[in-house]
């Protein structure tokens, strides 16, 4: 079977041009029609903000005005939808995509998108349809329902949550450290203080901000704990630019943190946090006792 290679953009621009009925072909002059069709789209976006006036008139009957309203709720819908559709061009680059993204997969991601007037989650879904047009399966079904059901606010707090979270190179999920602890031995078993944690108030997440985080099933509820270190064992976390290296002093040492779930993770390649300074800042101070703490620059790809 034959793989045809396209432009992620040139796909997405035919998805979008074939869900508004325009027959063009976009792969003929890709460049003029990509600008044609955000044009369209801000053109398209104006002229239905001015037919969503209400024009009821006081002898209109109640089914004229339900059918009016009726109207007035698709036409806002088609708003919506033209507006991410808009914003989901500027935010697709020109790279290879072998596929296009599952039928089934844009429909439902048009039903539940097409609510969202709030231009910041307008955003957030646009860069939803450009990745999943660059790397098809990327977004599942469970993530939409939850980025639908989310407010802005709660929206607000996952983009602090990602700016505090690292990728595990164990398992390739984010996680937030909240510190660590020492396994009693002989030699540290009557040691006050072993603990040490991370204040991520300080840094913008407080508790109830993790509350709300694990309500809307982006984090686990509970900390979850590493495997024990051993002196000189490394422990990697990839941030945004940056790679943070922590490596053990001595034995026995355990840390603990806060971990995406899937739908979690999935939501995370929605921003692009470089790590909070905040965070690094406490990390570098707290740990410096039972590790050697590294932070290293990611170099651009």
């Amino acid at each position: 079977m034959t793989i045809k290679i396209t432009a992620a953009n040139e796909r997405l621009s035919n998805l979008i041009n074939k869900k508004l009925g325009r027959s063009h072909n976009i792969s003929e002059q890709q460049d003029s029609e990509l600008v044609k069709t955000q044009n369209t789209a801000k053109s398209q976006v104006k002229t239905l903000t001015n037919l969503a006036t209400p024009t009821f008139k006081p002898g209109d009957s109640i089914q004229k005005r339900a059918a009016r309203r009726q109207q007035l709720k698709q036409i806002r819908k088609q708003q919506n939808i033209e507006s991410i559709f808009n914003l989901a061009i500027d935010y697709c680059p020109a790279v290879t995509s072998e596929n296009d993204p599952d039928a089934d997969w844009v429909e439902r991601f048009i039903e539940l998108a097409e609510d969202s007037s709030n231009k910041a989650m307008q955003r957030l879904w646009a860069k939803i349809l450009a990745g999943e047009t660059i790397r098809p399966g990327t977004f599942s079904y469970k993530s939409l329902l939850t980025l639908q059901q989310i407010t802005q606010q709660e929206a607000q707090i996952l983009q602090l949550a990602t700016s505090l979270s690292g990728q595990s190179q164990l398992d390739g999920f984010n996680q937030i450290l909240t510190g660590y602890y020492l396994k009693p031995s002989l030699f540290n078993f009557f040691t006050l203080n072993t603990k040490v944690n991370l204040n991520l108030s300080k840094a913008g997440l407080s508790y109830p901000n993790v509350l709300t985080l694990i309500d809307i099933d982006v984090l686990y509820g509970q900390e979850i704990e590493s495997a024990e270190l051993k002196r000189g064992e490394e422990y990697r976390l990839k941030f945004n630019e940056t790679e943070l290296l922590l490596k053990a002093k001595s034995d026995g040492i355990v840390l603990t943190y806060y971990k995406f779930t899937q739908t979690g993770q999935a939501l995370c390649r929605l921003t692009n946090m470089n790590l909070n300074d905040n965070l690094k800042h406490q990390i570098s101070e707290l740990f410096d006792k039972h590790f050697t703490v590294q932070f290293v620059a990611i170099p651009a790809s």
